[in-house]
């Protein structure tokens, strides 16, 4: 990350350049000229959230669709523009958004920028390229269908969520619903659902924020979409009542994958930075934390076993994750509420929260060593609301929390005695599962 002797080491209010722009689009640009190159990210407000359950991911197959054609170019011009210049510029749709991401030198940025706001603005979605991408996405589910991690994750959140909710369905579809999408449903979802209302754009790299305001705004701030509604308020997700299992059966697998896990909470959650620090004790720091150096380390019981706070717009997952021998499920198992027992009824130690705090406040100036972390960071920043401010007070945020805080978090969302688990693997009779 580039310094200033005239400016905090760390991005803030005195050098993110923040504007919005008349239709709503938000642009922040952090001036960073130790490389020439430049990054430009951002996401638009078309997820899976604004799909039916019947036509699961076609905000996927949409955004994945925007650069195999425009009005003003086809494939082979999109992507021959883009090898010229040794750039790169790709979407990908998610539950919320449809992020972008390009990369490119800093004198290239006009070109690139031309091409992502023709893709927003103008895709045709022609015929063959988009069966093309149909047969990619079907091949991709296809071989994640024999995948016991992707299976048991799967089975895990359709178990966690229900039917109403966004999150009991794959934002990239299914085997059963990508076969269905007509390019008229592509055509009508990005004619409703692409607009500047709730987008924001990133830009950091060798350049003058006056310079980039000035050519994203030549590009984007005619456009409008009086037909973009607003996001949808997410529907309410249950507690677990008590502990709920469910068994993929995958013939002729060497391993098993658990997950097992609560709703978390949302990144807007007073207590989330709590409870990833909760978190990073159970099953990140170090070698996957406490659940790591139990289950896998002193017992040989998993390949690899950590947990996860998802956080997100809304109450991602709270897991448990690990592959382990299919003979040792249900001692995998045993061990990992063990340790979720044991952190939910004492409090962390001295050691484990400054090790944690340590860890938190050291590994974020690594985050930010690259123009791609940077925009990332900023990203997250203004979509989750979380102030210009949000780097500075980082540290001293994390340091203000307290052992009882992290107790808090844990017991809030999870209880060991009322989990979703689901195992897929090959059935063996001693793992317990039907």
């Amino acid at each position: 990350m580039a310094t200033n002797n005239n400016k905090p080491s760390l991005p803030g209010p005195e050098n993110i350049t923040r504007v919005v722009l008349d239709n709503g689009i938000t642009i922040l640009v952090y001036e960073n000229f130790a490389a020439q190159s430049v990054v430009i990210t951002g996401a638009v407000r078309a997820g899976s959230l604004y799909e039916t359950p019947e036509k699961s991911g076609l905000g996927a197959m949409t955004a994945s669709a925007l650069l195999r054609g425009t009005h003003n170019r086809d494939f082979n011009t999109i992507h021959t523009e883009l090898e010229e210049i040794g750039a790169s510029l790709s979407f990908g749709g998610g539950v919320f958004n449809t992020s972008f991401f390009g990369h490119s030198l800093a004198e290239d940025l006009p070109t690139v920028a031309d091409i992502l706001a023709d893709a927003l603005r103008n895709p045709v979605f022609p015929e063959k390229p988009v069966e093309r991408l149909r047969g990619e996405i079907m091949t991709g589910l296809q071989i994640r269908n024999q995948d016991t991690r992707y299976r048991a994750n799967r089975a895990f959140r359709e178990n966690l969520y229900p039917e109403v909710h966004p999150y009991h369905y794959a934002s990239g579809g299914s085997l059963q619903t990508i076969p269905t999408l007509a390019i008229e449903d592509l055509r009508a979802f990005h004619a409703k659902h692409y607009g500047p209302q709730g987008m924001a754009v990133v830009i950091v790299g060798a350049v003058k924020a006056a310079d980039v305001i000035n050519i994203v705004r030549e590009r984007l701030a005619d456009w409008q979409n009086a037909n973009q509604p607003q996001p949808p308020t997410l529907p309410e997700v249950p507690p677990v009542p008590e502990n709920r299992r469910v068994f993929v059966p995958l013939p002729g697998k060497s391993q098993s994958d658990i997950v097992m896990g609560v709703p978390g909470p949302s990144r807007f959650a007073d207590d989330y930075m709590a409870a990833t620090m909760v978190n990073s004790v159970l099953g990140q720091f170090g070698m996957m934390g406490r659940i790591g150096d139990v289950v896998r380390e002193q017992h040989g019981l998993a390949y690899y076993a950590y947990s996860s706070v998802e956080g997100g717009h809304g109450p991602g997952p709270w897991m448990v994750s690990a592959g382990v021998n299919p003979a040792n499920v249900e001692l995998a198992l045993e061990s990992i509420v063990g340790e979720l027992r044991r952190i939910s009824d004492e409090l962390v130690t001295d050691e484990d929260i400054a090790d944690n705090m340590a860890y938190f406040t050291g590994h974020l100036p690594l985050q930010l060593e690259n123009n791609e972390g940077i925009a990332g960071t900023l990203l997250n920043m203004e979509m989750f609301k979380l102030g210009l401010d949000y780097l500075l007070k980082y540290k001293e945020r994390i340091y203000a929390l307290s052992k009882e805080d992290l107790q808090a978090a844990i017991r809030r969302y999870v209880n060991p005695d009322a989990l979703v688990v689901a195992v897929a693997g090959p059935e063996m009779s001693d793992n317990g599962a039907n």
